[in-house]
């Protein structure tokens, strides 16, 4: 049986609107119309998210009842958490150059992305043969990994990839390999 698994990127934060290192911190607003989530998502064999509070609020708004599953949590930030970006790259300039560089630096102390990348590849190999759809409810630079893996795409791509909050990243798999397909506006629509 083929698996399908749809990438559900959680709502804004204060963070995703400051371009902030997230904390813990719940969503700024929760979806209002997640009711009327797609009718293909009525149709789910599970769901999955990260530990963190938005992922768990978006997944209440959506009424889905998932399983915290710690694999999904969104990359260590390190001493940069809380801290907003423009912030850091003022007063650690090379340190900041260093991380965008190089995805085995972890500058901050916490989880480099060359990390984050062999999580979620290990995560998506281990669901290769669950079957069915899935829902998995995580943070922007999961699913980056996530396409990354599923392409094949080397990891310096990492940089070049934007997920917005609330955006849906599908990725299938007929057991041997997965493919990655963009939702259309037919399939998926937050206003």
């Amino acid at each position: 049986m083929p698996t399908r698994i749809t990438l559900l990127c959680h709502g804004p934060t204060s963070a995703t609107r400051s371009s902030a290192f997230p904390l813990d911190e719940p969503l700024e607003k929760p979806p209002t119309d997640a009711a009327a989530r797609p009718a293909a998502w009525r149709r789910i064999d599970r769901c999955r998210t990260s530990p963190a509070l938005c992922a768990r609020q978006t997944a209440a708004a959506f009424s889905f009842e998932p399983i915290v599953d710690p694999q999904l949590r969104d990359c260590d930030y390190g001493r940069w958490a809380g801290r907003r970006l423009r912030d850091v790259e003022t007063e650690e300039p090379d340190t900041v150059n260093v991380w965008l560089s190089d995805i085995n630096a972890a500058p901050h102390g916490g989880e480099s992305i060359a990390q984050l990348l062999q999580r979620i590849a290990s995560w998506l190999d281990q669901r290769v043969g669950d079957g069915g759809h899935s829902i998995a409810v995580t943070h922007s630079a999961v699913i980056r990994g996530a396409i990354l893996h599923a392409i094949g795409a080397p990891a310096q791509s990492f940089w070049h990839i934007d997920v917005a909050p609330l955006s849906v990243t599908q990725l299938s798999s007929d057991g041997s390999r997965w493919r990655w397909r963009a939702i259309g506006t037919d399939e998926f629509q937050l206003e």
